[in-house]
């Protein structure tokens, strides 16, 4: 930043996102127009542009607790206890027996996220009891029953499961078929909140499983009196929802308990209660973040940080064998909850709208050296047709091979396309979509879903590569001629590559550089679970083709891109980066597009991946 303005450019992001391009150029002084094919993105960013004031917020938040807070803790309060988690495991009916099955993974249900420590929390397969043991032991011996099993071996395995009455072994997914409905969940285990503010694992009780049927029983009556509105909305077939329509999830309320369903019914229609506009848009946005931690596709990390994994954790629609469910509300100890993520979220983002900051280099803290602050509303549709775009910022939803944009009126297009079939944004959008759609709003109307014809993400990537360069004609199109687009990728496939490289010669660009740079989280689920993870995004950095560059092909190509690869792995090597098979291969394939820099035939494209697939990791 170093306090440079840049007032005056103009930034395109036809991807938008969570408009991380937008409110960067913003904060930057740029001009700043945001796209994107997906309502509940845009509404997203929308809100997160409004005028915000902490004041007001925590005003609305107060009304809430009197009006739903109060009631939904309640449900979560059992013996003089307030209940941070219940404990929940999936059951299908043995084909052999005709008797119902828990689908533990393991009856190691409860640990500490930090290696050191050792403790973990442990339900018997047999009796139920919860006890403690080492998580460095197999065997383990119940200290009420004494049935000895080993604590990481549950029921559960893969694809298959083995009747704990019976013992006869069956493939899940065919039991759930058969049984034609969702799979039933039991109730086993609970952690709760001492008045001296001490945790403690216990074993669900009767009277848990009563006040859960009693909360059944409010929730049916709420719904025939229309006092609690939930989503009536249905899963669509697709790449992500397949797997949950396998299990029998046909409505996004199904995704859900009875509990949490009337906690969120609560909680939303107080919301929808909160008289201005500006404060209850952005707590219906928070809403959507609850959304994510509470609900039965939601599992547990254990204590040390953020105990909920949240459900799009995998980046897929998985159905969890192991649930958690969380107070909806929440404490002060708790993961998840509306009251939680109200001041780990909304206030502080609200504190950081005010006062942007950067981490400076070295240093390790955050640095304010972003000196204009956000709060002023962005303006919904895009400026059509005028060769001079007044200075602002300007959302809108629609199909990026459309902008409506005067040609060469942008300097800058930086964003972020969908990663070929890696993640359809749509199915998981709709997930929250269901909700937003009770109460219409900015982006948010009352169509059935998100999905559009539009969208660039397919599995093929023959028609990836055709949508691809559709968008990346207009971007040429409305980019000015000096001007750069600037776009991140990775995958792990060959064809995901080529079908970049393909859509970016044929909209008329030329690749000029690829920077390899840390992306998400090493931590984060699919990269823990795969042999070799891909930790690197790349950024392409592309230009208008003005026929004066000429690019290699063949041998040459292939010493070329492995000097600049090499180069490239080092420097990342050098700052502690522990590259894998596939980052390495990351970097060769970027290295050969921008090394190729023109349009050649797949053939030869192919063989320069292929000749470089072939030399050693070394």
């Amino acid at each position: 930043y170093d306090d440079k303005t840049y007032t005056g450019y103009t930034v395109l992001d036809p991807f938008m996102g969570n408009g991380t391009t937008v409110m960067e150029s913003y904060k930057l002084g740029c001009t700043a127009l945001g796209m994107d094919i997906n309502p509940v993105a845009c509404e997203s960013v929308r809100v997160a542009m409004s005028p915000l004031h902490k004041d007001d917020l925590q005003k609305a938040f107060e009304q809430i607790y009197e009006s739903a807070g109060k009631k939904i803790r309640k449900l979560y309060r059992v013996d003089g206890h307030d209940v941070l988690y219940y404990f929940w495991v999936k059951q299908v009916t043995c084909p052999s027996c005709g008797l119902l099955t828990d689908l533990f993974s393991s009856y190691v249900f409860g640990k500490n996220v930090r290696p050191d420590k050792h403790e973990v929390r442990v339900v018997c397969p047999k009796c139920g009891n919860v006890s403690t043991e080492q998580n460095q032991n197999g065997t383990v011996r119940c200290g009420r029953c004494s049935h000895s099993f080993n604590q990481h071996t549950g029921s559960a395995r893969r694809t298959t499961a083995q009747c704990l009455h019976c013992s006869a072994e069956f493939p899940i997914i065919d039991a759930v078929r058969a049984s034609g409905i969702r799979p039933k969940h039991r109730l086993y285990a609970k952690l709760v909140l001492n008045p001296d503010g001490t945790k403690q694992y216990m074993e669900a009780t009767e009277r848990d499983r009563a006040e859960y049927a009693k909360c059944s029983e409010i929730l049916g009556k709420a719904v025939a009196s229309k006092t609690v509105k939930l989503p009536i909305a249905r899963l669509d077939d697709g790449r992500n929802t397949a797997q949950s329509i396998n299990y029998n999830y046909h409505e996004w309320r199904d995704f859900f308990n009875d509990r949490q369903l009337l906690a969120l019914g609560w909680l939303h229609d107080a919301i929808l209660h909160i008289d201005d506009r500006i404060n209850r848009d952005a707590l219906l946005l928070l809403f959507s973040g609850v959304l994510e931690f509470n609900n039965m596709f939601a599992s547990y990390k254990g204590e040390g940080t953020g105990a909920v994994r949240h459900m799009f954790a995998h980046h897929i629609l998985k159905p969890e064998r192991m649930p958690v469910e969380a107070n909806v509300w929440g404490t002060k100890k708790s993961s998840g909850s509306f009251m939680t993520l109200f001041r780990s979220r909304l206030l502080r983002a609200v504190d950081y709208r005010n006062a942007p900051f950067e981490m400076a280099h070295g240093m390790g803290k955050k640095t304010v050296r972003c000196g204009r602050p956000f709060g002023v509303a962005a303006s919904t549709g895009f400026p059509l047709d005028t060769g001079t775009i007044p200075a602002g910022t300007y959302i809108t939803c629609g199909d990026a091979r459309k902008t409506g944009l005067a040609s060469r009126s942008v300097d800058y297009i930086v964003t972020d396309p969908p990663f070929f079939d890696n993640v359809y944004y749509s199915e998981l959008a709709d997930f929250f979509y269901s909700w937003q759609s009770l109460c219409p709003r900015g982006f948010i109307d009352n169509r059935r879903t998100t999905r559009s014809p539009g969208e660039v993400q397919d599995s093929s990537p023959e028609r990836f590569s055709q949508k691809l360069t559709d968008v990346f004609i207009e971007c040429n199109r409305v980019l000015k001629d000096n001007g750069l687009m600037a776009f991140t990728y990775h995958h792990s496939r060959p064809e995901g590559w080529r079908s970049v490289y393909r859509a970016v010669h044929n909209a008329g660009f030329v690749m000029i550089n690829a920077h390899p740079i840390k992306s998400e989280m090493s931590v984060g689920v699919p990269k823990l679970q795969a042999k070799s993870p891909i930790q690197l995004d790349v950024v392409f950095v592309c230009r208008k083709d003005d026929g004066l560059q000429y690019g290699v092909t063949g041998a040459a190509a292939i010493d070329g891109a492995l000097a600049k690869a090499t180069y490239k792995a080092n420097r990342l090597r050098a700052v502690g980066l522990d590259l894998s098979a596939n980052d390495m291969m990351a970097i060769a394939y970027s290295q050969v597009m921008v090394t190729l820099r023109y349009p050649v035939p797949d053939a030869t494209f192919d063989e320069c991946i292929a000749n470089l697939r072939a030399v050693p990791a070394s």
